[in-house]
């Protein structure tokens, strides 16, 4: 990004800003016109908006348990049947939304904290402390992701948390790889160089001038991880590594309807339904926002 520098070795705030402006106005136009980018981002509305009012948009209680109407079809009163214990499937996928999206959040924000700040260290300092961090992030990138997040949560203890824990640990190299190469490119600018030529320090040019101009792939990085970082949790959820019972969590409803696939499928279709739609969403929001974020797809 380029912009006017005052003799103080700083940007221009007036030219900075409506440039800055401009560019993310601009970028929101492109998002807009894209269908399959406002498919997405109404899929992560409509989770959001489930996720809030769940009490409103369930009908039963998620953990209420009824063994003598085990594995019901869905009726008009359970819309989606019920589980091996009776529970309303339907209710537990409501009550499960906010789960999915504290997983998200959770996991998404622990990658996206660790791995901004390694890479914006090593992109910026380079040298040892640039060797250093990348071969970490090397050995963490030569291990297939879930086999990571077993391997956490065997050493940490299967729960929800330690789940969110191992999840954000496997993200943390795809964000410091993003932030390095962009760091890299950035640093060499004109008004960086003004910058520490002037005797800016480090800090103030890293999280004043680099960081910002650094956040469209961070944020498109966050979106698409969040999709990845579910669909992760819900696999240890199904090996019984992450939520436990009695929580509506998608994955572990999967785990728990495995053994009635033949005799009640609804009761695995469901969940597996909801997962699908909920990554599809930010994976669908995600790729429209790279788009409309790349100058070099501009038309």
């Amino acid at each position: 990004m380029s912009a006017e520098i005052n003799p103080t070795g700083h940007p221009k705030a007036g030219t900075t800003k409506v440039k800055a402006s401009s560019l993310w106005l601009d970028s929101l136009s492109r998002l807009l016109r894209s269908k399959t980018s406002v498919i997405g981002l109404f899929i992560i509305l409509t989770l959001v908006v489930t996720a809030i009012f769940a009490p409103y948009f369930a009908t039963h209680d998620p953990i209420e348990q009824d063994l003598l109407n085990r594995y019901a079809a869905p009726s008009s009163e359970h819309w989606l049947g019920t589980d091996g214990l009776g529970r309303d499937i339907y209710s537990r996928i409501v009550y499960g939304t906010r789960i999915s999206i504290q997983i998200g959040v959770i996991a998404v924000g622990i990658s996206m904290v660790v791995g901004v700040l390694l890479g914006i260290i090593a992109g910026y300092f380079g040298r040892w402390i640039d060797n250093v961090i990348m071969r970490i992030i090397d050995i963490l990138m030569a291990f297939p992701s879930i086999l990571l997040a077993i391997a956490l949560v065997a050493v940490l203890g299967p729960s929800l948390t330690n789940a969110m824990i191992a999840v954000g640990i496997v993200g943390v190299p795809h964000f410091a790889r993003i932030v390095r190469s962009t760091v890299l490119s950035i640093k060499e600018t004109e008004y960086i160089e003004a910058a520490r030529a002037s005797g800016v320090r480090n800090g103030e040019i890293l999280f004043r001038h680099i960081l910002p101009n650094s956040m469209a792939p961070i944020i498109v990085q966050a979106t698409l991880s969040i999709g990845t970082a579910i669909l992760d949790a819900a696999g240890l959820s199904f090996l019984g590594l992450g939520a436990q019972p009695p929580k509506p969590e998608w994955g572990a409803m999967l785990s728990d309807a495995q053994e009635a696939l033949q005799t009640a499928p609804w009761a695995i279709t469901f969940p597996g339904l909801a997962i699908l739609i909920v990554v599809l969403g930010f994976n669908l929001f995600g790729d429209g926002l790279r788009d409309a974020l790349d100058p070099r797809l501009k038309q």
